[in-house]
């Protein structure tokens, strides 16, 4: 590639960088300078704040939020693809039917390692474990 192709990419990051830089070197100059306790303090819809913000959340939450985000990116591969399927011809069904398999076996593993398992049921299970290995 020759450099006259890169020119255009160039300066459309100069561009961008000088604007970022711009737009926060203007917030910086025009922002109030002044402090005090109220402006410090945390606003929860009116009411004053009680307690540490820190609070303590069950793990399996977030790795349960991990596995949507991945099933739903998922979701949107297969909507697009079943938008131009008729163009794709078999290549494209042999290569969406080898992602959905890739991914059903990812919650296969998912499921069999107990990522699933969490909440009500899987407390459940434990009391029913715990009676049963007492007897």
């Amino acid at each position: 590639m020759q450099p006259a192709q890169y020119f255009a990419l160039i300066v459309y990051t100069l561009v961008t960088v000088l604007l970022v830089g711009g737009m926060l070197l203007a917030a910086w100059w025009f922002g109030a300078k002044t402090t005090n306790r109220n402006k410090e303090m945390a606003y929860e819809s009116g009411v004053v704040p009680s307690g540490s913000a820190r609070l303590r959340l069950y793990i399996p939450f977030y790795l349960l939020a991990i596995f949507f985000i991945v099933f739903d990116v998922e979701s949107a591969f297969i909507f697009t693809w079943a938008v131009v399927w008729d163009q794709l011809g078999l290549g494209g069904l042999i290569h969406i039917t080898f992602f959905i398999v890739a991914l059903l076996l990812g919650l296969v593993w998912i499921w069999l390692k107990g990522g699933l398992e969490w909440g009500p049921s899987k407390m459940r299970r434990q009391e029913k474990g715990v009676v049963a290995s007492e007897a």
